[in-house]
């Protein structure tokens, strides 16, 4: 039966009630109230959305990752230089993280365990801690391009230093990250908000930015790429969406956040997750788009060059005006604290997951800032670094995404919840063609 029969799951339902209520009290009233109404839907007490507005949260805090700033400069990037010719790329890239970050969240709610603590029961040693190191590089990696994002934001909209917008920025992700002590709903609002933010943004950047809906629809479904300029970017496209750290941290976000009680729950509990996951995916896909949308709109026809957040920036308050300026920072500051925050907390799962110790958290705060507050102290082409920081997420990307596919097969890990021959088929391929991707994306950038 695997570990599907995870401690609560082998006790009677009066056992259950006393396992989940340990540490309620650590738990802020919101939670509280989410776990009590996750019972009544499981219960069948509450129906349609409102028995699925319990469940919602996880999957919107993994999405940031999926709309961070390293997919503000490859969207760009791509709709300036081809304009609508890539969007399909973008739709397959967030089609394959819906289906990892389902099976992430799946694997959570299965085993109880997230994934890189059954990579430390389940891999040989050696092999773990290679995984550690790579995952806590890739981490810092990932908070680099998060970090110069918000950054970079704070310095066009305030006009201030990029020292002081990093200070800034390290003060304002540490508050919020400090919410995590009032449990899991009040951080998982926030992000959502932070999520609503962007979405807004990019949605009035499509109305003043009035897209040709004919080559909206061509590029959507119409695979095409016109020469290897747009297959490299393609693939610039795809390393930037899947996100190594998200994949981790998914299944951290459901672990014990909802305890089902039997096999039946845990499948209802997957079944919300997967609902959740298709939601708060298929939002990030569409700011992905509208950020490709908006910059094939503006840019591509006379400003084809635009291939960096300030250069956006700076050309749109012309063409657009000071107004779709401002909401296009609005939109990636809300992107870099957010994603900034999420990737702290991967970096915290990551650790005590593989090596079984946790730092405080002012601390991971710290030392993923270091490279970041380097790289704008020394003065380095930011552009520059986040491509750079694209790469180390292409090396890091291959170990979660071949854990997760391996354990989450597995009946002895995942009992009843194992994921059939179709999912494993349609897992695989996914996995298999980002993996040849980024190593395509990988010899790009060595050879260029």
């Amino acid at each position: 039966m695997g570990y599907i029969l995870w401690p609560v799951l082998q006790s009677g339902p009066e056992e259950r009630d006393v396992s989940q209520a340990q540490g309620v009290g650590e738990l802020g009233h919101a939670s509280r109230r989410v776990r009590l109404q996750a019972q009544e839907s499981l219960a069948g007490r509450r129906r349609g959305l409102a028995a699925l507005l319990p469940f919602m949260g996880p999957a919107f805090i993994a999405s940031v990752a999926y709309m961070d700033p390293g997919n503000f400069a490859t969207n760009i990037q791509g709709g300036a230089e081809f304009g609508y010719e890539l969007l399909w790329v973008v739709i397959f890239a967030n089609a394959a993280a819906m289906l990892f970050q389902a099976l992430s969240a799946r694997v959570g709610i299965a085993t109880g365990r997230n994934l890189a603590e059954l990579s430390r029961q389940h891999f040989p040693r050696p092999l773990v801690l290679g995984m550690w190191v790579g995952s806590e590089i890739a981490a810092m990696a990932t908070d680099l391009a998060e970090f110069l994002g918000a950054t970079i934001a704070i310095n066009l909209l305030l006009g201030l230093p990029m020292l002081a917008g990093a200070a800034i920025t390290g003060i304002a992700t540490y508050a919020m990250l400090l919410l995590e002590r009032r449990g899991f709903r009040p951080l998982e609002a926030l992000i959502t908000a932070l999520v609503g933010v962007m979405a807004l943004s990019y949605l009035i950047e499509i109305v003043l930015a009035r897209p040709d809906w004919a080559g909206v629809a061509r590029g959507s479904f119409v695979p095409h790429l016109s020469n290897s300029d747009a297959l490299l970017l393609a693939v610039g496209i795809v390393g930037a969406t899947v996100m190594p750290h998200a994949i981790y941290l998914h299944s951290s976000l459901t672990q014990h956040r909802i305890v089902p009680g039997n096999r039946d729950e845990a499948r209802r509990i997957v079944g919300f997750s997967n609902a959740e996951a298709v939601i708060a995916l298929t939002l990030a896909g569409l700011v992905n788009m509208a950020m490709l949308i908006m910059a094939a709109a503006v840019f591509h026809h006379g400003h084809s060059e635009v291939a960096s957040i300030e250069t956006a920036y700076h050309t749109l308050t012309p063409l657009l005006g000071a107004g779709a300026a401002w909401v296009f920072l609005l939109s990636l500051l809300a992107s870099g604290l957010s994603s900034s925050v999420v990737g702290t907390m991967a970096g915290q799962v990551i650790m005590q997951g593989f090596v079984g110790f946790r730092i405080p958290l002012w601390l991971r705060r710290l030392v993923t800032m270091v490279p970041s507050v380097a790289v704008i102290g020394a003065g380095v082409n930011t552009t520059y670094a986040l491509v750079l920081s694209q790469v180390i997420l292409s090396l890091a990307l291959p170990f979660p995404i071949v854990a997760l596919l391996l354990l989450a097969a597995r009946r002895d890990v995942m009992g009843g919840l194992a994921i059939g021959r179709t999912t494993r088929l349609l897992a695989w391929g996914a996995g298999c063609l980002i993996l040849a991707l980024n190593l395509v994306l990988l010899w790009q950038t060595v050879a260029g």
